[in-house]
């Protein structure tokens, strides 16, 4: 990853390749990195032939998998010399472990080996080159460590768990086949996330390499269903991975011009912590760790770059027929700089640790332990510097605290479109300052250094959270449980059910997830509706019945007008205002759609959900109809060839049960005719030439056959018509007019 050469200083501790030191003193970098870069730049040229030349249809997967582990083993030697030797050293136990263990437990032993080797290798750092911000093995080791934990976390779900007692993730990760020696090492020294990511599952690379992620994909332009086996166009990554490059590269100097206006060192200087006042800290603070952030930036972009090139990170097209890579992306810089709260600043960081977190603690632990075990399990997975502890722990709280005030204050500006702009704006300044506070010390790394800064701070935003979590909910009520409910019923229209716990539960099914992200992203919600009920409960119970009581009825007098109208007359009678039609096909009150929750304009799960019903329902009306008009034209059209045969062959009749049924109608009307005209140029050729019979007959014979061939090729122009604008149908369909 970037850092700026006056924090770096090589030193006798990086025993990687020093060919290119002459490069790194003319350039102004460090070696370290200037063999990272080369490595990076190296696999985004190869992941092209690698997709190009090795593709599955053209080699087998076995010459895939030997290429991508042999090339990613090059690089690691190449960037860390005899260091490497942990790369070798931590998968190969870890196989051991896979191969000899029960499946019960397989995944408790290799957790405990992967971090334990990893947490070794992190404190032989601390002594032999702390605080250092050189290129160190420890980056490789991360990302292997999630590779053989979730490895050994989907064999366990493949072969011990039930599919009912499983996520949707965890399904569609599950492997029920053992690895073979060449699948396991391809998959954890791959060259294209090797040194930074961003972790792939084992399902999604082993598809990859056997050329199976395409066919699991719709196509742009799928075709009808009928019985054919549908034609998967590959699409090109060129147009999105010269996007993240151009990215990657922005993001690079982004980086190296503030850096060094905004350097993370003066915050340990005693003249900026006794001599700044306190927004000039919090300023500083936001601005360092932001320029901090574009190094990180630089480094998953580009290897997203390099795993997009290689075909790796398809995910099906968008409702516009654009392709999609985002099945591993590791970043979304815009979503997480104007992030709204900080629930959304994290999913959108990391986003393959956070993946890996989730899979592995957030989503087999009981709730209310979820976010401190999983922040505990990034920090120990990070290291032993104290400033990541305090960074996971500030963070923690605050995540805390957010979904508390959320569900106190975030109801009382949904009123009008301004309000609701307004408290968009404050929450995303509020989370531009809680990141700076919160992350200085994971760039610190120091823990007295972090602590004298944040005693200078007052420890304000500390204090705000716990007076947030247990004093305000006493004395400010949140959102009511009867409005919260009623926003779920109408944003997605599923029944409800209060349990005996109090909290509200909806049984939404939802379909099967085939990307990580879109999982990821649905657990978050559900997991924190899950946290809000039971706040909500919790504060409900705090407060006498009889409040409950008067605050029930005020509620209902507040909320006459119901959310879901089902009869017109009832708002005629209630006076309410107009009902307009939702997309759902129930009515809402004007009044409703205009103070529409904020939820639902964050895309939340409700409304996610609700979108993809829709659509999944117009899809089965476009192909209903598409298929229809299939059938219709093959009729056609095979009756065309009919009348066809008919000319080339007068003398043979033309019969009703050699064409389709939808066509036996139009064939026996066209047989009449033909019969009537026939008999009519047949009397007339009879009446007026009665003196020369043979001849007469010859003529007779010969009319009807030209009268016949003008009447068929007139029919024939007329069917090729209406083939050629059956034809056009599916494309409109397909553009969504019939939507």
């Amino acid at each position: 990853m970037l850092e700026s050469p006056t924090n770096i200083e090589s030193s006798d501790c990086y025993d990687g390749s020093r060919i290119f030191t002459w490069l790194a003193d003319m350039v102004g970098l460090s070696v370290d990195l200037v063999n990272f870069l080369i490595c990076q730049i190296s696999a985004l040229f190869l992941a092209s032939l690698f997709r190009s030349f090795l593709h599955p249809s053209k080699v087998s997967c076995e010459v895939r998998h030997a290429f991508g582990l042999s090339l990613g083993l090059t690089f690691g030697y190449f960037c860390f010399g005899q260091q490497a030797i942990h790369i070798a050293g931590l998968p190969l136990i870890c196989y051991i472990v896979i191969r000899t263990q029960d499946p019960r437990i397989v995944q408790r032993s290799v957790m405990l080996v992967a971090m334990g080797y990893l947490l070794c290798v992190h404190l032989m750092r601390q002594f032999y080159d702390y605080g250092s911000y050189a290129l160190d093995i420890t980056g490789p080791l991360m990302i292997i460590t999630q590779k053989v934990t979730s490895l050994a976390f989907s064999i366990h779900d493949g072969f011990v768990r039930k599919d009912e007692d499983m996520t949707k993730a965890q399904q569609y990760h599950a492997i029920r086949k053992m690895p073979s020696a060449l699948e396991y090492f391809s998959y954890v020294w791959h060259f294209q996330s090797l040194m930074a990511g961003p972790l792939v599952f084992y399902k999604d690379y082993i598809e990859f390499v056997e050329g199976y992620n395409l066919l699991k994909r719709p196509a742009s332009n799928a075709s009808l269903d009928n019985g054919k086996s549908e034609l998967v166009v590959e699409p090109s990554p060129t147009k999105t991975v010269i996007r993240k490059v151009l990215g990657s590269l922005v993001c690079a100097f982004i980086f190296m011009k503030f850096v060094k206006i905004y350097p993370v060192k003066n915050m340990k200087d005693d003249d900026f912590v006794n001599g700044t006042s306190i927004p000039y800290k919090f300023w500083y603070a936001m601005m360092a760790t932001t320029c901090i952030r574009f190094k990180y930036y630089h480094a998953w972009l580009l290897a997203d770059a390099i795993c997009n090139n290689s075909g790796l990170g398809f995910t099906g097209y968008d409702k516009d027929g654009n392709a999609k890579w985002d099945l591993i992306s590791n970043i979304n810089v815009l979503s997480f700089e104007f992030a709204s709260n900080m629930r959304d600043a994290i999913s959108n960081w990391n986003c393959g640790t956070n993946r890996w977190l989730r899979t592995l603690v957030y989503e087999r632990v009981p709730k209310k332990y979820g976010t401190l075990l999983t922040f505990t399990l990034s920090a120990v997975w990070h290291g032993f510097y104290p400033g990541y502890y305090l960074t996971f722990a500030t963070g923690a709280l605050m995540v805390t605290a957010a979904r508390t005030a959320r569900r106190m204050f975030r109801h009382r500006f949904q009123s009008t479109q301004v309000t609701r702009m307004f408290y968009d704006i404050l929450t995303c300044i509020t989370t531009r300052i809680v990141m700076g506070y919160a992350t200085f010390p994971f760039v610190l790394l120091e823990f007295m250094g972090s602590i004298k800064l944040y005693l200078r701070f007052f420890l304000c935003l500390h204090l705000i959270s716990l007076v947030t979590i247990f004093i305000l909910p006493k004395f400010i009520r949140g959102e009511p449980r009867t409005q919260r409910s009623s926003r779920s019923s109408a944003g997605a229209n599923v029944p409800v059910s209060t349990q005996s716990d109090g909290n509200i539960t909806a049984a939404v099914d939802q379909p099967l997830a085939v990307a990580a992200s879109t999982d990821d992203l649905n657990a978050n919600d559900e997991k924190e509706d899950g946290v809000e009920s039971k706040h909500a409960k919790r504060n409900n119970d705090t407060m006498p019945q009889q409040q409950q009581q008067q605050s029930l009825q005020h509620d209902l007098k507040q909320n006459q007008s119901p959310i879901l109208q089902p009869r017109p007359q009832l708002l005629q009678q209630q006076q309410s205002p107009k009902p307009i039609q939702h997309h759902n096909g129930q009515q809402i009150c004007a009044r409703d759609a205009v103070s529409v929750p904020h939820d639902q304009c964050e895309m939340d799960q409700l409304s996610s959900k609700l979108k993809e019903k829709i659509e999944a329902e117009t899809k089965n009306i476009e192909e209903f109809i598409d298929k229809t008009v299939t059938e219709t034209v093959s009729g056609i059209v095979e009756f065309k060839n009919d009348l066809m045969r008919d000319i080339e062959f007068p003398k043979l009749k033309l019969a009703a049960g050699s064409v389709s049924s939808g066509a036996a109608n139009l064939v026996d009307a066209a047989a009449a005719g033909l019969r009537k005209r026939n008999i009519s140029s047949a009397h007339d050729s009879n009446s007026n030439n009665t003196n020369n019979t043979n001849t007469a007959n010859a003529c007779a014979d010969h009319a009807p056959e030209e009268n016949s061939g003008a009447f068929l090729k007139k029919e024939i122009d007329a069917i090729n018509a209406v083939v050629q604008q059956a034809n056009v149908l599916p494309a409109v369909l397909s553009n969504g007019h019939a939507k």
